[in-house]
């Protein structure tokens, strides 16, 4: 198979970009590599791009593997004809290809195999060619099952049924069987105990939801036509019933001048093909496609989610104050430098006496003044919104923000591997706050020691499949990580190993270098990390920065292989490398020609010269502090009508979940996003922007916030 020429068709791309970039990924580039210095290789494809072409090219290579073992199968059994094997090798899917292999699978016993060790293969092939005879209920309930087992076997009956589902089948779902409607599990999925509607117009969120329901047991869930007579009716024509004498390749008509109890035989096989056989299999099918789909929905969701999560903007190195609100166990405090590193810890007790409140507000105003801190940070989970209250009651020297913190995954990574060899003699309160400290800091490089799993920013990430999950979770991760950069001499082992070519156990070994030799001089210096080679050099550096380097290049995205490209630059207007970062006069003297080359052109030299203009830049949003509505702390506070500022926590296929400050996030419903039709609330929200919304409904019962952007005045 020409891979290139396959993938550019399917994904309109032009064959020689493909080409190139099939070739820079078999070569051990990565992607988020490819997309920022190899443009003029690709044709400047972006990493979606990049990324599509490698997960095509994936799933290609593992339909000629599987290929080549159908044929080897086959061969084995002496029955590849030349015909049948120029269908497989021109079998475009894996639904193809195994329905050609299909009559040739090694199978366990079935009523065909039974029947034709009975003797009774005779009798279906005589009937099939028209041909009756005087045979017992037993001879012909033998040749039908021999018949219906052909009928199933056969592509383009199968095909014919695929096409019946395509354009009619319905997804329903009811109560499973034995199961009582008064089961407390039941109520969970009390709406869906009697659904159908068409496959074409199920969303992903839906058909999660049902499976999820047939998961718990609860619901029997189908995707099947209401009626099977069209599905019958499709392969009951004569020319739809295989003849044994064929290779199962194709269809042909059985004898036309046949007896009408041969017709009834065949009818009747056929009919039972379809609801034992292949109606099944093709539900099966249609119910694997279903989830495959709604998988993929619910998967570009949590992508996109995560995406906006990690590069939310950071408040910066600033000296922070971090508080794990609780009530009875009371709030953890820690107190840490402007690099993150913990500098004290303590437990104040604000909600459990007048006295102790007092006590912990006196604490607050030491603790700020001793370790001069610049920013707090308060846990938004239980607690959070009256710890903030207690800390609008004090009364601080200097200003000092104060700032709600999502907790999401706070407790996972706690409790982690990673925690643990960060702060081995500290308890698990004391690295949750560390963690919500640092997460205000820098998101990005906080969030990346959590499983994306607990982040909390998905929908029915627990029933995707896992491995698409984890892939599509990762590439994600890796984006945002190298989009950002990372500083070579205080980024941890997690965020190392997410930037483009190192991987846990490069990182590992960096960091393990750098605790031994001290801080890296220059990028340059990492070739001198054992098992650091020049691939994987080439692959890292240019997303690495050293802030602290003598080389200015180094505090920039430019990659290593055009420092001598930039010395160039700057000596053709006489000045040096740094001068000419530093003065925009001379940067546009610049002939931006005279250095094009095979190897570099203008997408690259473009790409230089902004990064001369600002190396390094941090292309994260600036933060900006968010405050509550001081009256409405619970949910027993929030009224109809109400207009309050939230905060965009969550965003699913069927809306945006905002947290008002009351503990129980509200949910903007995807036809209150705005006054018109909306197919994607990413196309209205994104992920902790600040917003205001209005009450629609409070269902204190159900612990439910019903909120719009519809008519805010």
């Amino acid at each position: 198979m020409n891979y290139a020429t396959t993938i550019a068709n399917r994904l309109e791309l032009n064959v020689r970009q493909v080409e190139k970039t099939i070739e820079l990924l078999e070569q051990g580039a990565t992607v988020p590599f490819i997309a920022r210095y190899r443009k003029e290789a690709t044709g400047s494809l972006n990493e979606v791009q990049i990324a599509a072409i490698r997960d095509l090219l994936l799933k290609l290579k593992e339909l000629d593997k599987r290929r080549e073992a159908i044929l080897a199968s086959i061969e084995e059994q002496g029955k590849l004809t030349p015909e049948l094997r120029k269908q497989i090798e021109a079998a475009e899917s894996m639904t193809d290809l195994e329905d050609l292999y299909l009559p040739y699978r090694p199978k366990r016993r079935t009523r065909a195999t039974i029947a034709i060790e009975k003797g009774y293969e005779p009798v279906a092939d005589a009937i099939m060619k028209g041909q009756w005879g005087s045979w017992d209920d037993e001879a012909l309930q033998g040749a039908r099952d021999i018949i219906a087992e052909r009928v199933s076997e056969d592509a383009l009956c199968r095909n014919r049924v695929r096409n019946v589902f395509r354009r009619k089948a319905m997804l329903t779902s009811g109560l499973a069987r034995g199961v009582d409607e008064q089961d407390e599990k039941v109520g969970k999925f009390e709406s869906w105990l009697d659904w159908k509607e068409p496959i074409s117009k199920a969303p992903s969120h839906r058909i999660l939801a049902l499976f999820r329901g047939e998961e718990a047991g609860v619901l029997k869930v189908h995707v099947r036509p209401d009626s099977d007579e069209e599905a019958i009716e499709s392969i009951s024509r004569p020319t739809d019933v295989i003849n044994k004498s064929g290779s199962h390749n194709g269809l042909m008509d059985y004898a036309a001048g046949g007896r009408k109890e041969c017709d009834e035989q065949i009818r009747l096989a056929i009919a039972d093909s379809y609801k034992r056989l292949i109606g099944p299999s093709i539900e099966t099918e249609y119910r694997n496609l279903l989830k495959e789909k709604a998988d993929k929905e619910a998967i570009r969701v949590f992508a996109e989610n995560l995406r906006q999560l990690l590069l939310a903007a950071p408040l910066g190195q600033k000296r922070t104050l971090a508080i794990d609100p609780g009530f009875r166990t009371g709030c953890k405090v820690v107190c840490l430098d402007a690099q993150g590193q913990l500098l004290h810890n303590e437990t104040i007790y604000p909600f459990t006496s007048v006295r102790e409140e007092r006590a912990a507000v006196s604490k607050l105003e030491a603790l700020v003044e001793a370790f001069q801190i610049e920013a707090i940070a308060i846990g938004n989970g239980t607690a959070g919104r009256e710890t903030e209250e207690v800390v609008q009651r004090c009364r601080f020297k200097n200003k000092v923000i104060a700032v709600s913190v999502s907790e999401a995954g706070a407790s996972v990574y706690s409790a982690s591997d990673v925690a643990r060899r960060e702060f081995p003699d500290y308890d698990v309160t004391v690295r949750g706050a560390v963690s919500i400290g640092r997460r205000l800091m820098d998101p990005l490089s906080e969030l990346v020691k959590i499983d994306p799993k607990s982040i909390g920013v998905g929908q029915y990430q627990h029933d995707v499949d896992q491995k698409q999950l984890a892939a599509s979770l990762g590439d994600v991760v890796e984006s945002c990580v190298n989009s950002v950069g990372v500083e070579l001499n205080t980024a941890s082992r997690e965020l190392l190993s997410y930037v483009s070519g190192i991987g846990p156990a490069l990182a590992d070994k960096i960091v393990t270098h750098r605790n031994h030799n001290g801080a890296f001089a220059s990028r340059g210096a990492l070739l001198d990390v054992k098992g650091l080679g020049d691939k994987a050099f080439e692959q890292c550096a240019g997303f690495l920065r050293v802030r602290e380097s003598k080389n200015p290049l180094d505090r920039s995205a430019v990659h290593p292989e055009r420092y001598a490209l930039v010395e160039r630059m700057a000596k053709s207007v006489g000045t040096d490398v740094e001068t000419l970062m530093k003065d925009k006069e001379l940067r546009g003297k610049i002939q931006l020609e005279d250095f094009v080359s095979e190897d570099c052109g203008m997408p690259t030299l473009k790409d230089i010269m902004k990064e001369l203009e600002k190396p390094g830049l941090d292309p994260r949003a600036k933060f900006e502090v968010f405050e509550f509505d001081k009256n409405v702390t619970r949910i027993e506070d929030v009224q109809e009508g109400m207009v309050l500022p939230g905060i965009v926590t969550n965003i699913t296929a069927f809306g945006a979940f905002v947290d008002i400050g009351v503990h129980q996030d509200g949910l903007i419903h995807v036809s209150q996003m705005a006054n018109r039709r909306v197919n994607d609330p990413g196309e209205v929200v994104h992920l902790h922007q600040h917003l205001k919304v209005k009450v629609l409904e409070v269902d204190l019962r159900r612990h439910r916030i019903s909120l719009t952007l519809k008519n805010i005045e």
